[in-house]
């Protein structure tokens, strides 16, 4: 099954692949992340925002136009996916898909860009226990994950995102690339202490997949598992303090996340997973290279 999601991810990564962004996804992966080594690899043409100190001047004269040079890293970084694995996992997203198959596929395509570039992946989760893959490399590492992951997803009412991010504080020394994957709710859960205790070793970043609303349409209530009533659903009293609520929500996670240092982005369907990530990684590079 889960060879399935790696066949749809390599298929979704090589769409970029042929675009500028696509540096994102080769060796300059390696350096946006934990600096670089004076070892020399090579040239690539400059995208905005790379760090002008890289530009080779002399070679950019020659060539006509901007070059960069790419360095080889002294070692391979360890990628920790923090993902969210409660039961309103179940739920969907704003274009009505599920929340669950969303995080399936973002984990994998960061888990596969790390395997591409030779990197460790691990991932945590809480499922009622914390649930620790530790960090390896290769597809093999990456199927573990997502069937682990597709099998222990949703039997905990709340997986505590605060939580797992405090366990990583009090359990784990070496430096990581902490990647939390979760909804609006997972990430106001997060306190904004614990952020900037985790940024002081670790970089972090946020994805953040989008809620379906619960007004408006069908909506299935998971603590129930009944379909809410129509009067509910329509009322436009209650889709007024829905939105009201979901944008304080929306502006308080993004003030703390901002304040801590933290980049993000909002996923909504599958296809946009991909392009997502990719403009995660440029926005914590083009942050670091300030």
């Amino acid at each position: 099954m889960m060879s399935g999601y790696i066949n749809k991810i390599k298929a979704n990564v090589s769409i970029y692949a042929t675009h500028k962004t696509s540096s994102v996804l080769d060796g300059t992966y390696l350096s946006v992340y934990m600096g670089r080594s004076m070892n020399f690899e090579d040239l690539r043409e400059y995208v905005p925002g790379d760090n002008i100190k890289d530009i080779d001047w002399k070679a950019s004269s020659r060539a006509g136009n901007l070059l960069i040079k790419r360095y080889v890293a002294e070692k391979k970084h360890n990628i920790m996916l923090v993902m969210d694995s409660g039961i309103k996992m179940e739920g969907d997203t704003l274009k009505g898909e599920c929340k669950k198959e969303i995080a399936l596929m973002t984990a994998g395509t960061l888990s596969y860009l790390a395997y591409k570039n030779g990197d460790n992946i691990g991932a945590i989760y809480d499922c009622g226990m914390m649930k620790y893959h530790p960090f390896k490399t290769g597809l093999v590492n990456v199927e573990k994950i997502l069937a682990s992951y597709n099998s222990e997803c949703c039997k905990t009412k709340e997986g505590n995102i605060e939580k797992t991010l405090e366990y990583i504080i009090n359990h784990f020394n070496r430096r990581m690339i902490i990647i939390v994957i979760s909804d609006m709710k997972g990430i106001a859960g997060i306190n904004e202490s614990t952020l900037k205790r985790l940024r002081i070793m670790h970089d972090v970043m946020c994805i953040e997949i989008s809620d379906a609303d619960v007004t408006g349409n069908r909506t299935f209530d998971l603590d129930t598992g009944m379909y809410m009533p129509a009067f509910i659903t329509r009322s436009r009293k209650l889709i007024k303090l829905e939105r009201e609520e979901k944008e304080s929500v929306r502006r308080e996670n993004e003030r703390k996340l901002v304040h801590s240092g933290v980049m993000s982005v909002q996923i909504d369907d599958m296809d946009d997973t991909a392009g997502k990530i990719i403009e995660l990684l440029e926005k914590h590079r083009y942050a670091n290279n300030r």
